[in-house]
C-alpha cells in the first residue's frame, strides 16, 4: 500500500508541477530558458523510453512518462512565445549529448549507455537555467521548482523500496531531485506557497512578488489611484530606471474593450503592441508632467530619467509618448498643474511639448521626427 501511496504522489506532484509553471508561464510571472526547455523535452523523452528499456516493468518509469508529456506540452507553449536564437556553446553541448545517446540507442540499440548518456545530459541542461537564475531569481519564481523536488523524492523512495536497483539505474532520479532542488534553493523555498508566488489580486491587478526588487531602487506602494511605483534612492537626469520587457503583439490581438488603467499595453509601432510583462514596468503610471520617459534603442525598450529624481517620488512616464491613431482615450487623474484631463494620441501634445519630448528621444522611434508624423497623420 506504501508504494501505491508514493506512486501516486509522485506522478501527482510531477503532473501539478509541470501545470502551475504552465499557469505562470501564461500569467508572464516566469521568463523560462527556452534551450533547457528544449533540451528537457528531449531528455526526458528519451529518459522514459531507455528507463522502461534498462528496467521493465517499473512503476517509476510512468513517472518519467507523464513527466515526458508535459515537459512537451510546457516547450512547445514555451517557443511559441519565441523568436529564434543560436545556442550557447554550453547549450551546443548539451544537445550534442542528448543526440549521440539517441543515435546510440536507436542504432546500436545500447539502451543502458544510452540511459546513462542522459544522466550526463541532465546538469548540463540545466545550467543556462542555473546562469538565468543567477541573474535574476525571479525568472523562475514558481512553485513547481518544490513541486517538482517533492515528485522526484517520491520517485526515488518508489525506486529504492521497489527490486534492488544499482546507481547506475538509480543515477537519473538523483541526478534530476539535486538539480530541481538547487533551482528551488536558488529561487527561493518560500516559493512553495502559491500565493506568493502566483500572484495575489488586489483591485483589478495582479500583484506578484516579482514586483519586489532586490536591489532596493524602487518600492511599490499606493497613491491616489492605486498602486505606483516610488524611487528608494535618487536618480539623475538620463539615468535607465527600468526596462519594458512585454511579449510584443499585433494591433489585431490587443483586446478591444480595455481602457484606463486597465490598460497595460504599449504602442511600439503604428501596427505592434507590447502587452504587460508580469513585473513592475506594469505599475508606473501616467503623469501629464512626467520624471520619465521611454527611449526605445536595438537592446530594449527602457524607461529613462527625464529630469533627476529625488528618493520618495513616483516614477511616471506620459502615456501619449507612444500612441498615434490608436483610438486610446483615458481621463486623466494625475493632479499635476498642467494635467491635460484626456490622454490620447501623441497629437494632442501641444507643439512644443511634442518638440521636448523628440529631442530627449522620449518618444516611439515612428513618432521621432516631425515631418514623418505629420505625413501619416495626413496619410
Amino acid at each position: 500500500m506504501g508504494l501505491d501511496i508514493w506512486f501516486v504522489l509522485a506522478i501527482g506532484l510531477s503532473f501539478a508541477g509541470y501545470a502551475v509553471y504552465l499557469f505562470g508561464l501564461r500569467r508572464h510571472t516566469v521568463q523560462p530558458n527556452r534551450a533547457s526547455w528544449l533540451i528537457w523535452a528531449a531528455a526526458t523523452s528519451l529518459e522514459a523510453l531507455t528507463y522502461a528499456a534498462v528496467n521493465p516493468g517499473a512503476p517509476q518509469a510512468w513517472v518519467f512518462l507523464v513527466s515526458a508529456v508535459a515537459c512537451i506540452a510546457v516547450t512547445l507553449a514555451i517557443w511559441r512565445r519565441s523568436a529564434w536564437a543560436p545556442p550557447s556553446p554550453a547549450e551546443s553541448f548539451c544537445m550534442a549529448v542528448s543526440l549521440t545517446a539517441l543515435v546510440l540507442w536507436l542504432v546500436f540499440r545500447e539502451a543502458f549507455w544510452a540511459h546513462m548518456l542522459v544522466v550526463v545530459a541532465v546538469p548540463v541542461s540545466f545550467w543556462p537555467t542555473w546562469a538565468s537564475v543567477w541573474a535574476d531569481r525571479a525568472r523562475e519564481r514558481s512553485p513547481a521548482w518544490g513541486l517538482w523536488t517533492f515528485g522526484d523524492l517520491a520517485t526515488l523512495l518508489i525506486a529504492v523500496r521497489g527490486p534492488q536497483l544499482g546507481m547506475a539505474e538509480l543515477g537519473y532520479i538523483v541526478v534530476e531531485l539535486l538539480c530541481h532542488a538547487s533551482v528551488w534553493f536558488l529561487i527561493g523555498l518560500a516559493t512553495i506557497n502559491p500565493l506568493r508566488s502566483l500572484g495575489v489580486r488586489r483591485g483589478g491587478l495582479r500583484v506578484f512578488e516579482r514586483y519586489r526588487p532586490s536591489n532596493n531602487l524602487f518600492k511599490v506602494g499606493d497613491n491616489h489611484l492605486g498602486k505606483a511605483v516610488f524611487a528608494a534612492s535618487g536618480f539623475a537626469e538620463g539615468d535607465v530606471l527600468l526596462e519594458f520587457t512585454g511579449r510584443r503583439l499585433h494591433a489585431d490581438q490587443v483586446p478591444s474593450r480595455m481602457h484606463g488603467t486597465s490598460d497595460r499595453f504599449v504602442q511600439v509601432t503604428p501596427d505592434q503592441y507590447m502587452g504587460p510583462s508580469g513585473q513592475l514596468d506594469d505599475l508606473v503610471n501616467h503623469s501629464c508632467a512626467p520624471n520619465a520617459g521611454l527611449r526605445f534603442t536595438d537592446s530594449g525598450v527602457f524607461l529613462i530619467a527625464a529630469r533627476a529624481i529625488e528618493a520618495g517620488e513616483e516614477i511616471c512616464w506620459d502615456y501619449s509618448t507612444t500612441l498615434r491613431a490608436s483610438n486610446w482615450r483615458m481621463l486623466c487623474q494625475c493632479k499635476a498643474p498642467e494635467c491635460r484631463r484626456v490622454i490620447g494620441d501623441f497629437e494632442t501634445l501641444d507643439g512644443e511639448r511634442q518638440a521636448w519630448f523628440r529631442a530627449r528621444n522620449l518618444v516611439a522611434p515612428y513618432l521621432q521626427r516631425e515631418d514623418v508624423a505629420e505625413a501619416r497623420a495626413v496619410g
